[in-house]
């Protein structure tokens, strides 16, 4: 009999990305207004030998994807469901931009809650700072 605990979700995911031998994942976090910056700071990453995953898109940008409002506001709870499992399967939390925003705020306070690193391209606005 193993006196060991079963592994959380958590520690389950961390063992298998060390069995693959992934390099570190980056999420990057931050208002959408910041989407230039966020290519930047992805190219970064990835030549810093990280993988990276960001938003994927940009709401306030006309598409006609989210061109209804009624199905717009659920595309955009899904998305934040989306960028909350992003969060969960990186390393750690790259916030880009000057502006922290309420989602910005809430993605941060989660990745916190998780034990998460997070860093900042303009550490000033760190809400804990």
């Amino acid at each position: 009999m193993s006196d060991r605990q079963p592994l959380s979700p958590e520690d389950k995911l961390t063992e298998a990305k060390r069995q693959l031998s992934l390099p570190r994942i980056v999420v990057i976090c931050g208002s959408t207004r910041f989407m230039t910056e966020m290519a930047e700071a992805e190219l970064r990453e990835t030549v810093a030998g990280r993988i990276v995953v960001k938003p994927g898109c940009d709401m306030k940008s006309p598409h006609a994807l989210w061109s209804d409002p009624v199905e717009s506001e659920a595309l955009k709870a899904r998305l934040d469901d989306l960028h909350r499992a992003k969060i969960r399967l990186a390393d750690e939390v790259l916030v880009v931009g000057d502006y922290i925003g309420d989602s910005t705020r809430a993605e941060i306070t989660y990745a916190r809650s998780l034990s998460k690193p997070v860093r900042f391209t303009h550490p000033e606005v760190d809400p804990a700072a």
